[in-house]
């Protein structure tokens, strides 16, 4: 029996980084930052609820 043998080249290639590695963000700055916009989207979504109370409050009355 004959023995069938495939032969595959693999070419590798590296292509230069988009982003250089100095440029990329600390891990405790992206938490800090996505900690500050839970903060300010809380802050805002509890104004508006409040707007919504007052304004149905009065509207009630």
């Amino acid at each position: 029996m004959e023995r069938c043998v495939m032969k595959t080249s693999i070419t590798t290639t590296t292509e230069p980084r988009a982003v250089a590695r100095g440029a990329r963000l600390p891990g405790w700055m992206w938490f800090a930052l996505l900690w500050m916009g839970g903060v300010a989207g809380a802050v805002t979504l509890g104004y508006a609820f409040k707007l919504f109370m007052y304004a149905t409050l009065f509207a009630v009355k």
